[in-house]
Formats: structure tokens, sequence, C-alpha cells
């Protein structure tokens, strides 16, 4: 009988009444619901949504049973002949709090809409229109300080409308471009934002920006997007530094956008590996035809479409493509799947943290760099009053300077006349690498209870503050006299420094147990046996252990300066301003730090993907300062594109690895001498204790809620640390004796204590 039930109730199922298709799209509308969240709902695509509200086809069971549900519960709340619903019950978002200089929020309100002016340059396209979601109040996410009135925007896993649809948002005429208000003190020229989210609903296309507003686009081609994002959308954000260049508009397309503009909704896997569409492709002949230039990329998930520009005003407009896999998982999460207004919320709020990106993290880490430290500056004027463009003190400069040889990577023309399949020894290469180190336990150790691992905050960016680093070209010395303040590369031999007598503070000498303790020397921990070349900081932490050494040579740059100064401050904002938004603020207490740490991620899932985003622009950006070859050919001994780049500048990235290793090294070694503990395994910026206790409080000596001077101390700020993950000491045991691996580094799984291979490094 029960087989007889199930098809009865499919067969009532497949009958089930629905209202006409206007009306299922108002009580969609009227409860604000996006096409997104419905399809989610109901397990079907937003296209199958979008046809049963336009009538081109109709739900089969079993969605058709829950859509008849769903419209039917709406009904309920929004009659056709009742109230329309207020608008001030939209649901308020958190608003995006920019740290630094930025675009601020613009601020529309419910009744008033503020006309702009004609656009300075002539437009072929249609002037844009705005719609404007209603402000409310709204607080920052895990604070409890009430901010001003700002737009309202969508929250995660919240019913919300899609901004500017709907009866919250009211649509206005067609006619002059309107816009709400923006705030005070915003550049009018980039009211609307750093960027916009361009999307394609029902045949219309809208273009989703920071703060809540949504703009028409009337752009029926690509090179008329781009026109109008120039012309008329008035995109961009203004230049971090007062020699640099504003920030061009930057479109992020969607799927549907995409299919709008002839695009393909993803590449194949040759145009994956190439990193671009063909040239020969439809797209690039219209840009072409209309003037429009690509560079030397073409047109990938990265994007760049530009005219040269004429004197001072730049045509260039910037174009990121989610569905190409143009926002990294491992850095982005599933930034790609949000609706519009969410993604222009998330890379609304990166743009104004960090700045407007330009591709990968790592190459938006890089181009801050070069954005708050321009290679140029205007001159003076000369006695008829012109100015020209000069260099810019603290730069590095518009030319790229050849590195030395001990600091050229494998394949660099400096190299070409060593014999094919050289190994160069450490007193031939630079090799100033991140720790990957660890040791069996001691009989002692094996008897606590815990593995607790601990990570530094941003500790890349920690390396970077205050560092010296060289502007210019690098000198070569034979038998220099050692000088910590001069950046650059020595020849030294640093085996005679004994970790088991080391200084510790100033006429105070510690006795450790140097065979616990990686050196400070090499990225694998072992300790040096002859000369080997070392970056600046390296070589003076040998000095500040209480050891003299002599270089034998050395590369030195005379020309040199705080160039990672500011980018550290800005990326060190953005950082602690994101966590604050989480619920994780500074000088919080340790026991207090570690309850806001835990389960952080789950408050904002865009904001915790906004902390993996900045973290990874340090990462990347440090990195991209010795990029390496990238396809196209290249055979060893040739030079690749990265080297035409003032900013490929593999000594600097060598000086911050340095100073952060040493950083890592110099707070092993005061608690050790403090408490006599020892790391079991580093890997990078973590550590690994055995302790009778899972937190990192059952280990790190605080007293009267102070830490040791100059130790490990809880905190949020860069330099800092936090709780990576525990482990049982068992657990360590077991998966050394099960991978057969003695030298496993428990640092790289202690965090979840998943170990799916054999450790190999990598």
């Amino acid at each position: 009988m029960s087989e007889l039930f199930d098809a009865v109730d499919a067969l009532v199922a497949s009958r089930s009444a629905l209202p006409p298709p206007a009306e299922r799209k108002r009580l969609r509308q009227g409860h604000g619901l996006t096409l997104d969240e419905v399809a989610a709902a109901l397990r079907v695509r937003r296209a199958t949504v979008s046809g049963w509200e336009a009538g081109r086809t109709e739900p089969r069971p079993p969605e058709r049973d829950a859509y008849a549900r769903m419209l039917k519960q709406l009904s309920e709340l929004y009659p056709a002949d009742g109230p329309v619903p207020a608008e001030d019950t939209a649901v308020p978002e958190e608003p995006a709090v920019g740290a630094g200089p930025g675009p601020s929020a613009v601020e529309p309100t419910q009744d008033t809409v503020a006309s702009r002016a004609p656009a300075a340059a002539p437009s072929a396209v249609e002037p844009a229109r705005a719609r404007a979601v209603p402000a409310g109040p709204a607080a920052e996410p895990g604070s409890t300080t009430p901010h001003p009135p700002a737009p309202a925007r969508v929250s995660a896993g919240a019913p919300r409308p899609p901004a500017g649809v709907g009866p919250m948002s009211r649509r206005p005429p067609a006619g002059p471009a309107r816009t709400a208000a923006p705030a005070v003190g915003a550049d009018p020229r980039f009211e609307n934002g750093p960027l916009a989210v361009v999307d394609a609903v029902e045949g219309q296309v809208l273009a989703y920006c920071v703060g809540g507003l949504v703009l028409d686009v009337p752009a029926k081609s690509l090179p008329a997007l781009v026109e109008w994002a120039l012309r008329e959308a008035r995109l961009g954000q203004p230049k971090l530094s007062g020699s640099g260049k504003d920030a061009d508009p930057l479109l992020v397309l969607t799927e549907a956008a995409l299919e709008r503009y002839g695009l393909p909704v993803a590449l194949t896997e040759q145009e994956r590996l190439a990193g671009r569409i063909p040239e020969g492709h439809k797209v690039i002949k219209q840009l072409t035809r209309a003037n429009w230039q690509l560079t030397k990329r073409g047109f990938g998930p990265w994007g760049r479409v530009y005219r040269p520009a004429q004197g001072s005003e730049r045509s260039c407009v910037q174009v990121c493509i989610p569905s190409w896999d143009a926002l990294d998982t491992r850095h982005w999460a599933d930034a790609a799947q949000l609706a519009p207004a969410d993604l222009a919320r998330l890379l609304g709020l990166y743009a104004s943290r960090v700045m407007t990106p330009r591709g990968s993290t790592a190459v938006t880490g890089l181009e801050l760099m070069t954005a708050l430290h321009p290679p140029t500056r205007a001159s003076r004027p000369d006695a008829a009053g012109k100015r020209y463009s000069e260099h810019n003190p603290g730069s590095l400069g518009r030319d790229p300077v050849d590195c030395a040889p001990c600091e050229a990577p494998d394949g660099h023309p400096l190299l070409a006349g060593l014999p094919r399949f050289h190994q160069r020894t450490p007193a031939e290469v630079l090799m100033e690498e991140a720790y990957d180190w660890a040791r069996p336990l001691t009989d002692t150790e094996c008897l606590h209870s815990h593995l607790v691992g601990i990570d530094v905050n941003m500790a890349f960016a920690a390396g970077a503050n205050g560092l010296t680093v060289g502007l210019g070209a690098p000198e070569h010395v034979r038998q220099p006299v050692f000088d910590a303040k001069l950046p650059g590369s020595w020849l030294v031999d640093l085996s005679h420094v004994d970790l088991s007598r080391v200084q510790v503070a100033k006429d105070t000498w510690a006795q450790l147990d140097a065979s616990l303790l990686p050196s400070p020397f090499t990225p694998g921990g072992e300790r040096p046996t002859g000369p080997a070349w070392y970056a600046t900081p390296t070589v003076a932490y040998a000095v500040e252990l209480g050891y003299d050494v002599h270089p034998v040579e050395a590369y030195v740059r005379r020309d040199n300066g705080r160039y990672l100064d500011a980018w550290y401050q800005r990326l060190r904002d953005a950082y602690l301003a994101t966590m604050a938004d989480l619920g994780v603020h500074a000088d919080l207490p340790p026991q207090e730090f570690l309850a806001a740490m835990d389960g952080y991620r789950h408050r904002d899932p865009q904001l915790a993907t906004l902390v993996s985003a900045i973290k990874a622009t340090v990462k990347g950006g440090i990195g991209k300062l010795r990029e390496r070859p990238r396809g196209e050919g290249w055979k060893p001994g040739q030079p690749w594109r990265a080297l035409a780049r003032p900013t490929w500048r593999p000594d600097i990235r060598a000086a911050v690895i340095s100073r952060t290793r040493i950083n890592m090294h110099r707070k092993i070694v005061k608690h050790a001498a403090f408490t006599g503990q020892y790391p079991v395994a580093v890997l990078s910026d973590c550590a690994v204790y055995a302790c009778d206790g899972p937190s990192p409080l059952d280990f790190l000596p605080y007293r009267d809620g102070k830490p040791l001077p100059g130790g490990f101390k809880l905190g949020i700020n860069p330099g800092l640390v936090k709780h990576e993950g525990t482990q049982s000491v068992l657990w360590g045991e077991g998966v050394r004796e099960q991978f057969d691996a003695p030298g496993l580094n428990l640092a790289r799984y202690i965090k979840d204590g998943t170990v799916t291979h054999t450790d190999n490094g990598e």
C-alpha cells in the first residue's frame, strides 16, 4: 500500500497549483529573495527558476511541489491586494569600514536621489542609471559599538533582496544618470566605488557596486562595456601615494555576463594552460576594431584592456573572470560562487583596505609596493614653469637592476657560463628560506600528554617591518668589515657559532641543549659546515648571539631604505581591521584572545575569506620578488619576462625571509633559556611544543598576564602568536611510525591531525 500512496502523492505533486509567472516573481521579490537563493533551496539551476518566472518552462516533480509550497507561504505574507512591504524592513548589514585611503561607501537615502553632472568625456553608450538600497543602522561584526548609518548590504545566509530589485528599492526613471549622494569626502570621480560585478539577469545587465549600489548597464558588447566603465560608471580608486596613479576600474564578469558578451563560461584545458583565450576569438577582434589593446598576457582570468595614455589621462580597465579561476580557491575560498552583491562586498572591502586587485593576491601584493612607492615623481618647475618626470627617492626606480650572482636563481642569465646540471654549493648561492625542521621527541617529552602548535601572525609582514633593504644595484666588496646596517649578501663562515652557549642579553649568556635546537643559519636547521652566503639579518644575528664574524666577500647596497614599511603598515591595518570585524581585537588578555579566535571564521565566512586573501597578499607579494620563468618556451640561461621589472628583487625577498626566520629563532632561544622547553618541529611560522595540556597557556610563561620579554606572546598583531592546533603525543609518535619517517614535520599537520602521505617537504 505504501507504494500506492507514494504514487498518489507524486501524482498530486505533479499538478500542484502555481500562480501565474508574473505573480511568482512578485512574491519572490516581495520577500527579498534572489534567484540564486531559490535555486539553491530547490537544488536547481538559477536559469531554471528564471524560466519558471518568465513562463518559458514549468517545474516538474519533485521540485514543483516544493516550489508551490514556497509560493503559497509567500502569498499569505504578501497578498496581491495587500500593502507593499516597507522599505525600512530591509535586513541591515555590517558597513564596509575601510582602513586607510580608499573610496568611501556610497550612502543612499530612501527618498532623495541626487543627480550627477554628465561625464566629462562623450560616450556612445547610454548614461548609467543607479539603484540605491536604503540605508539602515548597522554595527561591525564582533563589535558592540554602533556605527553611522551605512548602505544596506547583503549578509551571508540571511534573506535579502537583490540590491535595486523589488519593493525594497525603487528604480529611478530613465533619463540622466542618477545615483545616491556620495559620502562626504568621497572622490566624485569614483563615487560608485573601485569595482563592479557585472551580471546579466533576464536580458538585463546590472553592475553590482560596493555599498549595495546597482547600476543599469546599457552596453551591448564588451568594447561598449569598457567604454561605459571609463566614461559613465564612475568607478576607480584614488591613488595611494601623492606621486602615484589612480587605480583603474575593475569589472568582474559573472558567468551570465560572459554569455551576454560572447565569452566562454569556462576555459578549455588548452586555454587554461595558455592562460588566455585565442587571439582570434571574436570578442578580441571586437576590441581590436574599437582600438582597444591587451597586454602580452592576453585576455585571460585577469585581463587589462587599454588604449595608450594621452598625456596624464589613462584609459584602462581591469577585468576579472572568476569562472576562469581568477580567484584562487586557496586564498579566496568559494568567492567565485558568491552572488554578485556578496562578491562586490568582498572584493570592495579588499580594495578599500588593501587596493583594487590587479591579478592574483601575489600580483596585487607586488603592485601595492609600487603603488605606495611610485618609481617617478614630478620635478620642481623649471624657469619656464615646466615640470619633468624624475626619480622618486625611496622607490626602486623605473629600470631593473641586476642581482648579484649569488642571489640569482638557477637558470638566470648571469649563470649561463656554469656547466649544465651544475649543483651550486652554499658558498655559491644565497639560500635564505623559511624553516622546515623537525626532530624526534626526547624520552621526557614522550611522557607529556599533548603537542601544541603556535603560529606567528603575518610572520613575513612582521619580518618586513622596519627592515632596511637595498634600493639600487649591488657593489662587490672583498674582505669587507660586516655592517649590520648595510643590506646585502655576505660570504662568511658561521660554523663556529655554538648554540649551547649564546648571549641572550647584554653581558648575559645562557647554556642551552644545542641538539634540541634548529640552527638559525639554514632552512633545514642543520649546522653549517663552512662558508656560505647569507643576507644581512642572518649575519647580524650571529653577532647578536655573541660571536665574531669575518666575511670573505660581499655584495652590498649603499643605496638603501625602509622600502617595505608603508606596505607592511597598510597590510597590517587591513588585517587588524578585518579581524576586529570578526570579534578578535588587539590587546585582548591571553585567555580572552584564545576564546575570540575559537571559531572566528564561522562568524562571517566572507570576512574570513578576506583575512585569507590579505595574508596571501603578504606571502605572494614577497614571493613575486623572485618570480621564476613561467613557460613561454624559456630555456636556462635566457632572460624571462619578470626580469624586466624593477620589482624583480631576489635580494629583498631573501632579506625578508632571513629576518622572519631569525625572529622565530630568537623567540625559541629566549623561551628555551627561560623555561628549558624546546620545539619538536618548526615549519615556516609554526612551532610545536610538547606539554601537559592542550592550550598554548600550558607552556607559554605568563606572569600576572605578562609574557616573557622577547619570547612568544599571544595576540593578533603581526609577530605575535595564535593557537595553531593541538594533538596528542601518541598521535605524533603514531604517524611517524605509520609513515616510517622519524623526521616527519609534525608542524605541517598539527592543525587538524590529518596526514595523507609521507612528508617530502613539499
